[in-house]
Parts: structure tokens; C-alpha cells; sequence
């Protein structure tokens, strides 16, 4: 019991993780990434399509990106999507060949997007916590109930929070590295 309890720990810390990463990538840096546009929408015949749905999108240089829609009429509804969306970029069309370049990034940006990415860290931190304190509280149950004994339950406890350190680190790795990523020049 107390393996499942840990396990499922596990895969929903993994998932504030993965999550942690998918936020890492909205967040822009100075290099041309197709991540950039993953939250972009295009209305395609009434419906809300991700934009990677219906243009390929691919790497020109380092600090350009390109999009070729897979439908020619679509190419206004994708620029004026990106122009609405907070990005900052300015999309440069030519026939059906959507050219995207990249800022660079002045220092004061390169902050708020540090602080973004530290904020967005935090969050996944307490997400972190959060399921360590479900965990532990299933924990807590197995023993009121004399289903487990008081030495699982500190057993337990610690490989819990081994576990939480892991995880909390691996966050704190990924903040680092995105840091790192966004006060390079």
C-alpha cells in the first residue's frame, strides 16, 4: 500500500514537472524555438486549431523562425494571430511564407522574463509540496486505521520526502538552465 501511495507521488510530481518544462518554453528567449508559438490559435472554419495544426513551422537561422501554412488562405488569420498574441513579434509575409524574426532581448526583458520563469519555478515547487502533503496524509490514514505500523509510517515519511527532494531539485535544475538560457547574449 504504502508503494502505491509513493508511486502515484511520483507520476503527479512528474507531471508538475512536465508542466514546469511546457511553462519554460512560452517563455521566449533570444533563440528562435517553435515552442514560442505552441499557445498561438488559428481560427480554422470555426473552430480554435493550434497553430502547429495547420502550418508547418520550422528553424530559418538562429533567430528566425518560419512558417509555411498548409492552406494558402490561412496565411492573414496566422499573422494577424500572432500579432495579437503578447509575443512581440511582428511576422513578415512573403507569398505564402510566413517569416517570424526574433527580438533580441534588452536587459530589462531578459529580467521580467527571469522573474517569470522564478515565479513559474515556485509554482511547481508548492505543486511539489502539495502532493508530498496528499502523500503523507495517506500515510497518516494506513496508520490510524492499524494498517500500517508507526515504524512504516516514518519509513514511509522519509522516503516521501527523499522522493519530494528529488523533485524539488530536478525543478530547481530546470530553473537554473532556463536562467542560464535567458541572461545569455
Amino acid at each position: 500500500m504504502i508503494e502505491e501511495i509513493k508511486q502515484e507521488a511520483q507520476k503527479r510530481m512528474q507531471k508538475s514537472l512536465d508542466a514546469l518544462a511546457t511553462n519554460f518554453n512560452k517563455i521566449r528567449t533570444g533563440r528562435a524555438h517553435p515552442s514560442v508559438l505552441d499557445g498561438i490559435k488559428i481560427d480554422y472554419y470555426g473552430t480554435e486549431t493550434p497553430l502547429s495544426q495547420v502550418a508547418n513551422i520550422s528553424i530559418l537561422d538562429a533567430r528566425t523562425l518560419s512558417i509555411s501554412p498548409w492552406e494558402k488562405q490561412l496565411t492573414p488569420a496566422i499573422e494577424k494571430a500572432i500579432m495579437k498574441s503578447d509575443l512581440g513579434l511582428n511576422p513578415s509575409t512573403t507569398g505564402d511564407l510566413i517569416r517570424l524574426p526574433m527580438p533580441p532581448l534588452t536587459e530589462e526583458t531578459r529580467r521580467n522574463y527571469t522573474k517569470q520563469a522564478r515565479s513559474e519555478a515556485e509554482g511547481a515547487k508548492v505543486s511539489i509540496r502539495n502532493i508530498r502533503r496528499d502523500a503523507l496524509g495517506q500515510v497518516k490514514d494506513l496508520l490510524k486505521e492499524k494498517g500500517i505500523s508507526e515504524d512504516d509510517e516514518h519509513r514511509a515519511q522519509d522516503e516521501v520526502q527523499k522522493i519530494t527532494d528529488k523533485f524539488v531539485a530536478n525543478a530547481d535544475a530546470a530553473l537554473a538552465e532556463k536562467e542560464k538560457d535567458l541572461l545569455e547574449i
